[in-house]
């Protein structure tokens, strides 16, 4: 019983801990210009606790990775932004329009902006996991995103509760507001990685075995 209770204790202390260095991060960062590295920051921290690295200092990942991914990921960040406004002015447009037409292509732009919206959700796990350029964040970002309808409606019910947990106690918003939400997103996509990788190397491993028949 005491040692359940040490462990409780050590994972509150942590996501408490983890969840201000997002916050402090975000204002260190002008807030705008925070949001995207201190986010990855707190991926990069929560990915290290789902592979098991329990007792990474959070304080120098944190600076370490903020520092190392601020004009990248503020770069990413600016173009899921110029993204979004353009969806948002099509989605206006369509608004706008009478006729079936405008329904039709409001539904596809609305399906559009989900599919927008699930990119940004997966890209942050996608970023601390891989080693990619830019233009294959993105590119990855849809597709993987695309491609998991079933981790999509796991991290959404997961979002959903959590959200309920914090519109119904407004208090914990400090202490739980970012890191609960990215640990849950994490735990899930590790999980869809692992698998896809799984796949990729079956279907190599297959390729080579067609390629020596022949």
């Amino acid at each position: 019983m005491g040692q359940m209770l040490q462990e409780v204790s050590e994972w509150i202390v942590r996501l408490v801990w983890t969840n201000i260095l997002w916050f402090v991060f975000i204002v260190a960062g002008l807030g705008v210009f925070g949001m995207m590295p201190a986010t990855v920051a707190l991926f990069a921290v929560t990915r290290k606790w789902k592979t098991g690295d329990l007792d990474v200092s959070i304080w120098k990942t944190f600076k370490e990775t903020f520092k190392k991914e601020f004009v990248r990921s503020n770069c990413i960040g600016l173009i899921f932004a110029a993204i979004g406004f353009l969806l948002y002015i099509d989605l206006r447009i369509a608004e706008a329009m009478e006729g079936t037409f405008s329904v039709i292509l409001y539904v596809f732009i609305s399906f559009i902006i989900l599919l927008y919206l699930n990119a940004i959700v997966h890209f942050f796990p996608i970023y601390v996991h891989y080693q990619y350029s830019i233009k294959e964040y993105l590119k990855q970002s849809f597709i993987i995103s695309l491609i998991s309808p079933l981790s999509t409606l796991l991290i959404g019910i997961g979002l959903y509760f959590i959200g309920y947990l914090i519109t119904n106690m407004p208090g914990l918003i400090p202490f739980i507001l970012g890191v609960l939400p990215a640990y849950w997103i994490m735990n899930v996509c590790i999980k869809r990685f692992k698998t896809l990788e799984q796949q990729h190397l079956q279907v190599n491993k297959q390729m080579e075995i067609n390629e020596s028949i022949n």
